[in-house]
C-alpha cells in the first residue's frame, strides 16, 4: 500500500504552507475592575494580536467553555483557529498543562472515502508532516460491493441512516486509534478534509441519493460548504472546519477534484490527460486555462470487478504476469508473496497483453490453443485459459480466464480508449499533443503502461509521459489541509471543468467498434506494439 508518511514538501509542489487550522499558545491577562472585558472578548483580542488579525470570532460553544476555566492570573491557553484573509474563527482551546509540547499541533484528518476502502491520514499541520496512516475496509461493503446496490438500500430513510452511521463510525474509530498511537487527544484534531465519489459524499453527509442514480442524474449538493465536525458527525474538535471536496455532477466526484490538484492541472502550461479508474473510468483533459472531462463504465472490469477470480489489490492477488514468447509458459507474481488467490486489475491487464503478444489469444480475444492443450480447459461459459493450476493456488481451485471474460475486458478497454479519443478530438487535439498522461488511484499505481498500450487501453505515447499518481484522492485532501493555494485550486478546477456527455451516437459507436480488437483495428495507431505467434 502506498504511504504518504513523513514531511510533505509543499515548496517543491509549488504550493504555500497556509493550513486550514492554525494553533499556538496565548497568555490571557487577568480581568479587573478597571478592565472588565468579557472572557470571550478578551480571548478574541489576544488571538487577534498574537496572529496579526483584524478580528477573531469565538463561537458560542467555545464561549461557554471559557467560563469553565479555573481562576487565573496569566492563564496560558492552547488555542487553534481557522484563518481566512485577515480574520479568524476559534476552533478549540485547552488550558491543560499536561499536553506535551510535541503535541501542540494543530492536527488535521485527511480521508479518502473509497467505496471499498477508507484511507485515513493524521497530519501535523504546523510542520506539514503526515504522522499516522490507517487503511480500513468500508463497512458498507457488507451491503454490496457495488455502489448501486447500496444506493437502492439508501432509498429508505433507515437505509440511508445506516450507510451514514457505519461510515462515520469507521472514520471516527480510525481517528481515535491513530490519536491513541500518538498519545493525542482527539480534541486537538482541528480540521478535516475528505474526498470521495458523488454517492460516497452523499452517504457521508447523510444526503439522499435517489436523484443521483436516476435520470437526469442530479446530485442534491455539489459543493458542501461551511461544515464543522459537529455538524458532519466527526469526533474531533466540534468547531473544526470540515472541507469536503466538491462533486461535478453524478459522475465526477470530489476524489477526482482532489486528483486534479495533485496533478497540478491548474498550473499546467500544456494539455495533460488524467484518468481515474474506479466505479467509473473518469477522464479529464486540459491545462491552466481550460478543462473538459467525461466518464464511462469501463472502471469495474479494468479493476477486476467482472472476472470470476478477480479481486482487489492485496495479499495473494496476482499483479504481474509474463508469458514466455518461445514456450508459452505463464509466470506470475503475487502481492506479499502469498499463494495466488485471484487477479487484480494490473494482473488482468498484464495477462491480456502477454497472452496477445505471445499468441495465446488472437486479436479478437479468442484462444488459439487447441483442445487438449494443458493450458486450455472448457467451462460452462466456453473455452478458458488456465492461468494458475489448482495445485498452486491458495484454495486448490485453478485461476482461469474465460473467452467471455476476455471479451468483457476488451469491451472495457475499448470504452476507455473511446472516451480518451472522444475527449481529445472534441477540442481538436491529437494524442501526440499531450504533454503528460496522469493515471490516478491504485489502478495507476500498479499498471505497467507498456502493457496498457499493448492492449490498446491507452494511446501509444512515449513511456516517460505516463505519470502514476497513486492515491491522489488522499494526497489531494492532505494538500488541502496544508495549503491555501491547494484549496483555491480545487475550487477553481471544479468551476472550470466542462463535462462532455458521452451520448450514444454513430460516431462514438464507430470509434468503440474500431477499438474492440487488440490493440485496435487501425494498427498504425499503435506502432510500438508487435506480436509473436508461437
Amino acid at each position: 500500500m502506498e504511504s504518504f508518511a513523513g514531511r510533505i514538501d509543499l515548496e517543491a509542489l509549488g504550493l504555500d504552507h497556509q493550513p486550514l487550522a492554525w494553533a499556538g499558545e496565548l497568555e490571557l491577562d487577568q480581568p479587573s475592575l478597571r478592565d472588565n472585558t468579557g472572557l470571550a472578548d478578551r480571548l478574541a483580542r489576544a488571538a487577534a494580536g498574537r496572529w496579526g488579525l483584524s478580528r477573531v470570532v469565538v463561537p458560542l460553544s467555545l464561549a461557554s467553555r471559557i467560563a469553565e476555566m479555573p481562576p487565573f492570573p496569566g492563564r496560558r491557553l492552547w488555542v487553534s483557529l481557522q484563518v481566512e484573509n485577515d480574520q479568524g474563527r476559534l476552533i478549540a482551546l485547552d488550558w491543560s498543562s499536561t499536553a506535551p509540547e510535541s503535541r501542540r499541533g494543530p492536527f488535521g484528518l485527511a480521508v479518502d472515502v473509497g467505496s471499498t476502502t477508507l484511507v485515513l491520514a493524521l497530519v501535523d499541520l504546523g510542520r506539514a508532516v503526515v504522522e499516522e496512516e490507517l487503511t480500513l475496509t468500508n463497512p458498507q461493503v457488507r451491503h454490496g460491493a457495488d455502489i448501486l446496490s447500496r444506493a437502492h438500500i439508501a432509498e429508505k430513510a433507515e437505509g440511508l441512516a445506516e450507510m451514514t452511521a457505519g461510515l462515520l463510525q469507521a472514520i471516527n474509530n480510525g481517528l481515535a486509534a491513530m490519536c491513541r498511537r500518538l498519545d493525542l487527544s482527539v480534541g486537538r484534531v482541528s480540521a478535516a478534509a475528505l474526498a470521495g465519489n458523488t454517492v460516497m459524499t452523499h452517504f457521508l453527509l447523510g444526503l439522499p441519493v435517489r436523484t443521483v442514480i436516476r435520470e437526469p442524474y442530479v446530485p442534491v449538493l455539489n459543493r458542501p460548504a461551511e461544515l464543522t465536525a459537529s455538524a458532519v458527525g466527526l469526533e474531533m474538535a466540534p468547531e473544526a472546519p470540515v472541507l469536503v471536496m466538491p462533486n461535478r455532477g453524478a459522475y465526477f466526484g470530489g476524489d477526482l477534484v482532489a486528483g486534479l490538484v495533485v496533478a497540478g492541472l491548474a498550473r499546467a502550461e500544456e494539455p495533460c490527460l488524467m484518468v481515474d479508474v474506479g466505479t467509473n473510468a473518469e477522464v479529464v483533459l486540459g491545462q491552466k486555462d481550460w478543462l473538459v472531462g467525461a466518464a464511462g463504465a469501463a472502471g469495474p472490469a479494468l479493476e477486476s470487478g467482472v472476472t470470476a477470480r478477480g479481486m482487489t489489490a492485496g495479499p495473494g492477488a496476482i499483479d504481474r504476469v509474463r508469458v514466455d514468447r518461445r514456450t508459452g509458459e505463464i509466470s506470475w507474481r503475487t502481492m506479499a508473496g502469498a499463494r495466488p488467490r485471484g487477479l487484480c486489475g494490473s494482473g488482468l491487464i498484464d495477462l491480456l497483453a502477454e497472452s496477445f503478444l505471445s499468441g495465446l489469444i488472437d486479436f479478437k480475444g479468442r484462444l488459439t490453443l487447441p483442445p487438449g492443450h494443458p493450458r486450455r480447459t472448457d467451462t460452462d461459459e466456453g473455452p478458458a485459459l488456465i492461468v494458475v493450476p489448482a495445485d498452486q493456488t491458495e484454495n486448490g481451485r485453478p485461476i482461469l480466464l474465460t473467452e467471455v471474460e476476455i471479451d468483457i475486458l476488451i469491451r472495457s478497454k475499448a470504452a476507455m480508449y473511446t472516451i480518451l479519443n472522444t475527449v481529445t478530438q472534441s477540442v481538436g487535439l491529437s494524442f501526440d499533443q499531450i504533454d503528460r498522461f496522469f493515471v490516478a488511484g491504485t489502478f495507476g499505481q500498479h499498471i505497467d503502461p507498456r502493457q496498457a498500450v499493448a492492449i490498446g487501453l491507452v494511446p501509444d505515447l512515449p513511456l516517460e509521459k505516463f505519470v502514476p499518481l497513486g492515491n491522489s484522492s488522499l494526497k489531494g485532501t492532505i494538500l488541502a489541509l496544508l495549503s491555501n493555494r491547494a484549496r483555491v485550486e480545487a475550487l477553481d478546477l471544479w468551476r472550470r471543468l466542462t463535462y462532455l456527455e458521452m451520448n450514444v451516437n454513430q460516431d462514438l459507436m464507430n470509434r468503440f467498434s474500431a477499438a474492440r480488437f487488440l490493440p485496435h483495428t487501425d494498427r498504425r495507431l499503435f506502432p510500438s506494439v508487435g506480436t509473436t505467434i508461437i
